[in-house]
């Protein structure tokens, strides 16, 4: 059998619902390297081109500060958002966002998401035709209440299946260091997810896959909800015991949250982004830690929370 016909069975077997490690292999290891633009320079947006460029991909990074873009390029650092990390030699950055999209094969989105129709507009007529977008933001937009992949639908006016959604339990920091991890690409389309999860795909950054979009959005917004009660008990002195209690009971709310906007319950026991055992890393957590008016105290140093 050539490796086409393998590839096509693998991708015919996964749509069928046999998601096994042996389909996903024999797909992922049909991948190509891709020209890729990863939009926005922050660390998450930072931190997901590292990944790409460290999985093969050829990574230009569009960022809006000329000065950020030179220091990527130049210095191969990015001190204002991941300070003491060296970037791939490979990966370059530019404020052009012409340039950035020109030739693209996939592009990324990592721009703080209630500005992302603003950004879309911008680069409405410059996204190469039939190329997978792939949102890397969570959260809804205030004034619609769309989910990110709803507002790159309705703004760019593309096809459902060419929408990918990437979440999992990620700290932008820690994997830039290259500690191992995992998060799930998900699209309504299984081949557009797994063509961008080979992509994001490295030794120490595992994409999985799955076609519920919904869910896996949800997901990453609601465990937030669990990251501010948890840095709140922090910041009060509560022990383990409530933090225990809160992200228990949170997570039993969350798997019945979706039942009105159709998920199917699988996703919920993946890799949303759900909780990270890691403490003052969580910004959700970092930022109600010490609400006024209380005292300061030491952060535990195993303190719970979600990001």
């Amino acid at each position: 059998m050539s490796s086409s016909e393998s590839r096509e069975g693998a991708i015919e077997a996964l749509g069928d619902g046999a998601v096994t490690t042996e389909a996903i292999s024999i797909v992922m290891r049909e991948a190509i390297p891709r020209r890729v633009a990863v939009l926005g320079s922050g660390s998450w947006g930072t931190t997901f081109a590292k990944v790409l460029a460290e999985g093969g991909a050829d990574v230009t990074l569009w960022a809006r500060r000329p000065e950020v873009a030179r220091e990527i390029t130049e210095s191969k650092r990015n001190s204002d958002y991941l300070p003491g990390i060296n970037l791939p030699r490979t990966l370059v950055a530019t404020p052009s966002v012409e340039q950035a999209l020109a030739g693209a094969e996939q592009v990324y989105l990592s721009v703080p998401s209630q500005t992302l129709r603003e950004n879309l507009t911008a680069i409405r007529g410059l996204v190469p035709g039939g190329v997978p977008v792939v949102s890397l933001m969570k959260g809804v937009e205030k004034a619609t209440g769309l989910r990110m992949s709803e507002v790159i639908e309705a703004e760019l006016g593309i096809e459902r299946d060419l929408i990918a959604v990437a979440s999992g339990p990620n700290l932008a920091l820690e994997i830039a260091k290259r500690q191992p991890t995992a998060a799930v690409v998900s699209s309504h389309s299984l081949e557009t997810a797994t063509s961008v999860a080979a992509t994001a795909t490295n030794p120490y950054f595992r994409s999985f896959v799955n076609t519920d979009v919904i869910g896996t959005e949800f997901g990453g917004v609601l465990k937030n909800l669990i990251a501010v009660a948890i840095g709140i008990v922090d910041g009060v002195g509560y022990g383990e015991n409530t933090k225990a209690s809160i992200i228990t009971r949170g997570l039993a709310e969350m798997t019945r949250s979706p039942s009105r906007s159709g998920p199917r319950p699988r996703p919920w026991r993946g890799s949303p982004g759900w909780a990270t055992s890691s403490p003052p890393a969580s910004r959700r957590c970092r930022a109600t830690t010490r609400p006024a008016g209380c005292s300061a105290r030491a952060t535990p140093s195993a303190t719970w929370c979600v990001r």
